[in-house]
């Protein structure tokens, strides 16, 4: 399936710059539409403040969401307005707990959602709620950038596989990036303590990449470091990866699902670009 309906989502004037440029780069490499989702955050939470301040507060957080919405949407339009893209544009203002529903629903009807990373200094507290949001509630695989800029075609792709659903979701939405590749590494670290294929872990994976067209290695990989995570993102680099494709893995809490320990890790400390789906 080629990606043909992509969205991204902009909360942060800073961000608009650099996203729009990588998001609007890949749509046109793939020769897809693109969807622009301009937000503008209320997080005032009714009930939270002292008796007489709710309202004040509700019309100042209010009008410096509708502020940043604006700034974000007008930043956007003279980018886009640049680029021979089909794209579209919508600008709005939600509260932080409709964010979880608005994303959601639009992230259902794209075939990729890209969006910045979610963890660093200085980032905004909704950034990893849009990213759980899409891949958790809208279904949606979503590609989260990392500092520099991505390659359109990336050549080399590791694969984070460990036989769960989630990373075979996130494989079988990768395909069209996998395939086209020139090189997969399907990466297992530890495998005796997930896999049944003892023998020949990654052998089946491999068969079923190497009939779509993608030229793959498998790299079976001890624990040597306390987290899986850092044995991968140690292998990212030994690679010399320009992608990283994994499945997201969360677990219930106050909302239907929150990005695992393991996803957040590898999320904080990635230095190429992240594919994952849930």
């Amino acid at each position: 399936m080629a990606y043909k309906s992509i969205l991204t989502i902009l909360t942060d004037p800073v961000e608009v710059g650099p996203v729009l440029a990588q998001a609007t780069a890949f749509a046109a490499h793939a020769g897809a539409h693109l969807d622009v989702l301009c937000l503008g955050i209320d997080r005032t939470q009714t009930g939270y403040y002292f008796a007489g301040a709710t309202a004040l507060m509700h019309e100042e957080t209010l009008m410096h969401a509708q502020a940043e919405a604006a700034q974000i949407e007008q930043a956007a339009r003279t980018l886009l307005g640049k680029s021979d893209l089909s794209w579209g544009l919508e600008a709005m203002v939600t509260q932080s707990a409709s964010l979880v529903g608005l994303v959601a629903r639009r992230a259902r009807y794209a075939d990729l959602v890209i969006l910045p990373k979610p963890y660093g200094d200085g980032l905004p507290a909704d950034a990893p709620v849009v990213v759980e949001a899409a891949m958790f509630e809208g279904n949606a695989p979503v590609l989260v950038l990392a500092a520099s800029d991505m390659d359109l075609a990336p050549k080399k792709i590791v694969v984070a596989w460990n036989e769960s659903a989630e990373a075979m979701a996130s494989i079988r939405r990768a395909l069209p990036i996998l395939t086209a590749a020139d090189m997969v590494s399907i990466c297992i670290v530890a495998p005796d303590r997930h896999s049944d294929e003892s023998a020949d872990p990654g052998a089946e994976l491999s068969k079923l990449l190497s009939r779509h067209g993608a030229r793959v290695e498998v790299n079976i990989l001890p624990q040597t470091l306390s987290r899986v995570s850092q044995v991968i993102a140690r292998h990212v680099q030994d690679f010399d990866a320009d992608l990283l494709v994994m499945g997201a893995y969360g677990h219930s809490r106050f909302r239907e699902a929150i990005l695992g320990g393991a996803t957040r890790n590898m999320l904080e400390h990635a230095e190429v670009p992240v594919f994952m789906a849930h």
